[in-house]
């Protein structure tokens, strides 16, 4: 099961209400930070998930409302006496920025810095496979997919079948071909048909594009930005290269994602209520995002 929070959903500037862009993504008890905008830390510890196990930061970019809680929680990691490394990833500019910001951190772990081409591409850390899209914003930004992978059910009836001895099942099971006793054994030969694992696609200052329709396909879930909700601001959220509540609607809609969750609010809107009764219309399955707002989602056949 992977869990999801979004501890900030602000845009621009902080709010009483309203702590600036952040996701967390917790996957069999390990975690994965996307932005981390002035004042993560604090709302991480009302969320209550602990500070431990976070491995790693992907950045979309580096305006300050999705970089400048960083110092706040490495210090506070650091507190926690943390010594094992953290990865970093993002657009290019990555360690410079880090660096700067960090001036007036001293920790005790390892910075280990992952900075991307500005291309589409994939890898893997741990249990999350990371896709990185580039999306059109004033500076260089990522749109991210999260995916947890799940290999195929092992089938002891096909093993038998095969005459796969049962000493090399754990590997096989595990996706890896060995040699045993002279003879080579495949994953194949034991895993029945593929079963779906969980997607989680985020996005946030771009507008909408084609690439990212794609990247999103078929999302169980997508968070993406909806700086207002009320279309009169077409012609200034295109001129900042930024995507009203409307066109994130319409991006789910086209790319057969489960549920939408908009995020990164302009100031301008009151925290306590955001009206999407017109973005339901577009996409029934939408919710204005909240301050650690939380879902759990599940492989399909659990």
């Amino acid at each position: 099961m992977l869990d999801i929070c979004l501890l900030g959903t602000g845009g621009m500037l902080p709010l009483p209400e309203r702590y600036l862009t952040a996701m967390l993504a917790r996957f069999n008890g390990r975690k994965l930070l996307i932005d981390c905008g002035e004042g993560t830390q604090v709302t991480m510890r009302l969320l209550g998930w602990g500070y431990k196990t976070l491995d790693i930061i992907c950045f979309t970019h580096y305006h300050g409302d999705h970089v400048t809680g960083l110092p706040g929680l490495l210090l506070t990691l650091n507190n926690t006496g943390r010594t094992e490394p953290l990865t970093l990833i993002g657009p290019p500019g990555l360690k410079r920025v880090v660096e700067g910001l960090t001036v007036v951190c001293e920790i005790g772990f390892k910075l280990e810095f992952i900075e991307l081409p500005y291309e589409k591409q994939s890898l893997q850390l741990g249990d999350f496979h990371i896709t990185v899209q580039p999306v059109p914003h004033n500076v260089k930004c990522f749109a991210y997919t999260i995916e947890n992978h799940r290999l195929p059910k092992f089938m002891v009836e096909k093993a038998k079948a095969n005459k796969v001895p049962q000493r090399v099942w754990k590997t096989l099971q595990q996706g890896e071909c060995i040699e045993f006793e002279g003879k080579k054994y495949t994953p194949d030969m034991v895993l029945g048909e593929p079963r779906k694992g969980i997607k989680v696609a985020y996005s946030t200052d771009c507008r909408p594009t084609k690439e990212l329709q794609e990247m999103i396909e078929g999302a169980d879930l997508f968070i993406c930005e909806g700086m207002y909700t009320d279309d009169e601001y077409l012609a200034q959220v295109k001129k900042h290269k930024h995507m009203l509540a409307s066109e994130a609607a319409r991006l789910a809609q086209s790319a057969g994602v489960k549920e939408l969750w908009l995020t990164h609010f302009s100031p301008a809107l009151v925290a306590s209520y955001i009206n999407i009764s017109e973005v339901k219309k577009i996409f029934p399955n939408t919710m204005a995002g909240t301050d650690r707002m939380t879902t759990t989602i599940d492989f399909e056949d659990n």
